[in-house]
C-alpha cells in the first residue's frame, strides 16, 4: 500500500464501518462540523465540474418536524439536531448538459455529494441517515424552494444514540462480473 497505507486503511475503515443512524443524542452539531460536511460534499465528483447542487442546513425544530412529515412520517428526522437538504440546481444542470444534465447527471452528482457528507460525518464521529423517501412537493413548499431547485436527499446529522450492527452484504461475486 505504500507510504500512505495508514491513510488508505483509515478511508477503507470509514467506508466499511459507516452505518445509518436513526436515533440521535441531543448534542448540538457545531457550525465547524456542518462546514466540514459541506466542504466534503462540494468536493464530490460531478459532470463537467458543473456543481449542480445546493444545500440547506436546517436547525429549526419546527422545520425539521415538517420535513419529517414530508418524509412519509419518518419522525427521526425531527429528532436530529441538523438536517441537510441536498438539492439539485436544475438551472446549472441544464446549462451544462441540457436535458440529460437535468434528468440524470445532477442526480448522480448530488448522490456523490451526499455520500461524501455521510462518510465525513462518520469520520468526524457523527451519525447520519440518507433519506430519499419523501414528497418532493411538500419539501419544496416547506423550504420555499424555487422551481429550479429539486430536493433529492434529506440527511439527518447528529451524535448517534445507537450503534447498529453490520448489515449483510451480498458477496462480491454475486454483484459483479469481470469482462476481459
Amino acid at each position: 500500500m505504500g507510504r500512505n497505507s495508514d491513510a488508505i486503511r483509515h478511508v477503507l475503515e470509514v467506508i466499511t464501518t459507516r452505518r445509518t443512524i436513526r436515533r440521535f443524542r441531543d448534542d448540538p452539531v457545531s457550525e465547524t462540523v456542518v462546514q466540514s460536511l459541506l466542504k466534503a460534499a462540494i468536493h464530490a465528483p460531478n459532470a463537467g465540474n458543473s456543481q449542480p447542487w445546493h444545500f440547506l442546513v436546517v436547525r429549526n425544530p419546527d422545520v425539521r418536524r415538517k420535513l419529517a412529515e414530508a418524509a412519509l412520517g419518518q419522525a427521526f428526522l425531527a429528532t436530529a439536531p441538523v438536517v441537510i437538504v441536498v438539492c439539485a440546481d436544475l438551472g446549472r444542470a441544464m446549462t451544462a448538459y441540457g436535458e440529460r444534465g437535468v434528468s440524470l447527471y445532477c442526480l448522480q452528482d448530488t448522490a456523490a455529494a451526499t455520500m461524501n457528507m455521510l462518510l465525513a460525518a462518520h469520520a468526524l464521529g457523527f451519525g447520519s441517515s440518507w433519506v430519499g423517501a419523501f414528497d418532493e412537493r411538500m419539501v419544496s413548499k416547506v423550504l420555499s424552494l424555487p422551481e429550479f431547485r429539486r430536493p433529492v436527499a434529506l440527511v439527518a446529522i447528529g451524535k448517534p444514540a445507537e450503534g447498529p450492527g453490520k448489515p449483510e452484504r451480498l458477496p462480491i461475486d454475486k454483484v459483479s462480473k469481470v469482462i476481459e
